[in-house]
């Protein structure tokens, strides 16, 4: 075959696709709609201040290493990483918050602390987690899922029952744990997979091991560095990587992609990868009569959050705030139920703030704060900018009471990022933030498909696909698909 690819979206799933292409002898062409590249992932600076517009959270460390690795390099030759500790901090109320330690012998005393005699329930959850970790990400996570039959493993059916694929995490943590500030603190990270901890298989304690013992970092100069390092690894791989060239439509004929159109030119490739929105290209740049999906296939969905974010450069220090913060002095049902059950804008948010400037000084001016506020939504709400000032003077009100400062006055730069603005800079189906939810009913095979089922040339990557949504899963599904790729179209 023609060694010709074009990858469509310059995320983090695209960026590792076609380096791995490339470096794999393939002539790869990344075609990016906006004018810089890491999608979700990009950097915004003003006044000199500068924010991580969408993933904060560096976790799973060992996932960025090996993909590195592939390459020859190693982490410390893109970035300088550094562990946080404590990790982050989650307020309960007013001068009522705990901070999780990076040392485990720190954590078991928080934890007995909280629940006398629940270090040993602790350490079993912890064994079990690391049990789903190892598991998760070495047998399943890198199938491509494309048939049951690749689970169809005595080993692997065994393993799903071990890891707990079957039950849900509310009901795996509290049988394990009663004080309430432990529960949420075990059941927060599913937030990051788009679902309840009622609705999230147990498998996913795994990111509490991920959390927890693996810790939580950050790269020095902000999540821009991971993609600076994957456009670095794509252009010593011969990919061509062509900005503010978006996608208006994929051309077929039978069963191929003839060309993929830009706004400015026609390119006729031997295979197409798509990293841009799952929905979007199946729904939108597809003709309908090659489209993998259906319309009330897609409706039918769950999508993980969508959210309303603030970045915010103050012209003072912050008192008392470290990098990572979570505000959950309000009912976390209520704002889960504002967010998958009834969904409404939140009328008492739970929220997150990044400091980044905490940890590193170089994206704040000196004496000022680079501030990130995040608040969870329901996908597809309308959008208005009333409404989001209204958020902005709630969480506000409560970030200036429960960390007891006044910082309104201190506002230099501010701007804010919503459903509206998800859905016009990467096409988001309902404006979400994080892809699919990991419900079991959308887990592994029954994700969209990484290949075209009436495409022989089209295949996808990113976070509608699997393995799923997260920064560490986004960079395994490109790896994926490249596998993938050169497995059933060597070159």
């Amino acid at each position: 075959m023609s060694k010709d690819i074009v990858v469509i979206g310059a995320g983090f799933a695209g960026l590792t696709t076609a380096a791995l292409l490339g470096q794999a002898g393939y002539r790869v062409t990344l075609l990016e709609k906006n004018s810089t590249p890491g999608g979700r992932a990009r950097s915004w600076s003003d006044q000199g201040y500068t924010f991580d517009m969408g993933p904060s959270w560096y976790w799973m460390p060992e996932v960025f290493e090996n993909l590195y690795a592939r390459f020859g390099k190693t982490t410390s030759d893109f970035y300088d990483l550094v562990r946080l500790d404590p990790g982050y901090r989650v307020y309960f109320g007013e001068k009522d918050f705990i901070d999780v330690p990076a040392g485990m012998n720190e954590l078991e005393q928080l934890f007995d602390q909280l629940e006398p005699g629940s270090v040993p329930r602790l350490r079993s959850f912890l064994a079990q987690a690391e049990q789903k970790y190892r598991t998760g990400m070495s047998d399943f996570v890198f199938r491509p899922s494309l048939s049951i039959t690749e689970f169809m493993d005595f080993r692997l059916i065994r393993e799903a029952f071990r890891i707990q694929i079957f039950r849900s995490l509310r009901r795996h943590v509290r049988e394990l744990f009663h004080h309430p500030r432990l529960i949420t603190l075990l059941e927060f990270p599913v937030l990051f997979l788009g679902a309840t901890p009622s609705n999230t298989p147990a498998l996913y304690s795994m990111m509490n091991y991920a959390d927890l013992v693996l810790g939580t970092w950050y790269p020095m100069g902000g999540m821009g560095k991971i993609v600076d390092a994957l456009v670095q690894l794509c252009h010593e791989n011969g990919v061509d990587i062509r900005l503010n060239e978006p996608v208006q439509k994929l051309e077929t004929n039978g069963k191929t992609v003839t060309a993929v159109v830009t706004s400015s030119a026609r390119y006729t490739p031997s295979l197409v990868v798509s990293g841009a929105d799952y929905h979007h290209t199946d729904q939108q740049l597809l003709p309908e009569e090659s489209a993998g999906y259906t319309p009330s296939y897609w409706e039918s969905r769950v999508m993980s959050p969508s959210s309303l974010l603030f970045y915010i450069g103050l012209n003072r220090k912050l008192d008392g705030v470290i990098h990572h913060t979570l505000f959950f002095d309000e009912s976390f049902d209520a704002h889960a139920d504002d967010i998958y059950t009834s969904p409404a804008w939140p009328k008492r948010p739970l929220f997150y703030t990044s400091a980044a400037s905490v940890t590193d000084p170089a994206v704040a001016p000196p004496g000022g704060e680079a501030l990130v506020i995040l608040i969870p939504l329901a996908p597809g709400l309308q959008d208005s900018e009333m409404e989001r000032e209204r958020q902005y003077q709630i969480v506000m009100d409560r970030f200036e009471s429960l960390t007891g400062q006044k910082i309104r006055d201190h506002v230099v730069t501010k701007r804010s990022y919503a459903m509206t603005d998800f859905s016009r800079d990467y096409h988001s189906f309902k404006g979400n933030a994080y892809g699919l939810a990991n419900t079991l009913s959308q887990t592994a095979i029954l994700k969209p498909r990484l290949r075209s089922a009436k495409l022989r040339n089209l295949f996808f990557t990113g976070q509608l696909t699997v393995p799923g949504p997260g920064v560490p899963p986004s960079l395994i599904s490109g790896q994926v698909v490249a596998g993938l790729i050169e497995k059933e179209y060597p070159i």
